[in-house]
């Protein structure tokens, strides 16, 4: 057990860690081992993730020291953050550079930091058309975690940069999921026009990640993007239509409709759906299927998640009304 190399995973009992976990647990001939870092060690999916054989190390990932003895005797580092929680690009930025300098000092031999475009070198913040958000941002959630690349480059660690792909859980828990519109019929709404969006299961994102780490060092310094499938709308539509049995229609609304849907976010996920649509070939292009497959052969396509999933995707029975109605 001892002689197994120790993978620590930041934010273990989310979607990409906790993937991650589970992926080395479930390989008992892998040479790894996993140090499973939470700030709540005693949750419900931690003792889940101790009971699976994983050593459990509750963290603060806001203070290096606690990082730092974290990463301690580690081999490598999964470094992940999760915008969401606090919508609050500043504080990924930190978070990140606090896992780079505790890795750091740490001496760890491989990171991985799951990261994302800054769209900005593509939509520069005095390019009208998509608005500036935040003062200095196009995609909040996707711009930091770019930007916060070079606090790993600039300190000579030896990283992978893993480029993720949108998540089909986001059809179940993100409420992305069919709607009845006012005619009575089913629409998944995306402002995404005739092109694709990549996507995968969250929990295959973990796995990809542990085929890299068991790859060594052939990826170290190169940036690997992942995806399960590269889907139009309309094609998400026949899927979840084939799925659910009843029809499902896409509803391919402007950007800047999306934008003002209101909820949380609504302004960074247009922004960042009108970014993978304007460019489609760099978005799917920075993530091939056939790597990602190479990487975790089991990788679902989004047929067979849906198979595994489409009883857990909720379906709105009311029909949606303008706010004010």
């Amino acid at each position: 057990m001892d002689e197994k190399k120790i993978i620590a995973v930041v934010g273990a009992t989310g979607a990409q860690g906790g993937g991650l976990s589970r992926a080395i647990l479930n390989d008992k001939s892998g040479g790894f081992r996993v140090r499973a870092l939470t700030r709540n060690a005693g949750s419900d999916k931690a003792k889940e993730l101790e009971k699976l054989g994983a050593e459990v190390v509750a963290v603060d990932i806001d203070d290096v020291e606690s990082l730092k003895k974290a990463f301690h005797g580690a081999h490598g580092v999964f470094c992940v953050t999760f915008f969401w929680e606090h919508f609050s690009p500043e504080k990924e930025l930190a978070e990140a550079k606090n896992m780079a300098e505790a890795a750091k000092q740490a001496g760890v031999r491989h990171v991985i930091w799951s990261t994302l475009e800054d769209t900005r070198k593509w939509v520069p913040l005095g390019d009208n058309r998509m608005p500036t958000l935040m003062g200095k941002y196009k995609v909040p959630h996707f711009d930091a975690k770019g930007e916060a690349n070079r606090l790993f480059t600039e300190i000579g660690l030896p990283t992978t940069f893993l480029l993720t792909s949108f998540y089909w859980e986001n059809l179940i828990y993100f409420g992305m999921g069919p709607k009845k519109g006012p005619d009575g019929n089913l629409y998944i709404t995306l402002p995404m026009g005739d092109k694709k969006l990549p996507g995968m299961a969250a929990e295959d994102i973990g796995k990809c990640a542990y085929g890299i780490f068991q790859k060594g060092r052939e990826f170290i310094g190169k940036t690997v993007g992942i995806a399960g499938d590269h889907l139009t709308g309309a094609r998400m539509a026949v899927a979840l239509t084939k799925a659910l049995g009843q029809e499902v229609r896409y509803n391919a609304v402007p950007p800047d409709v999306y934008r003002g849907f209101g909820f949380p976010g609504a302004e960074d996920l247009g922004n960042m759906f009108q970014f993978n649509r304007d460019f489609e070939h760099v978005f799917c292009g920075a993530r091939n299927l056939d790597i990602a497959r190479s990487l975790n052969p089991s990788m679902q396509t989004f047929d067979a998640w849906l198979a595994n999933n489409k009883n857990r995707i909720p379906i709105e029975k009311e029909p949606l009304r303008a706010s004010g109605e």
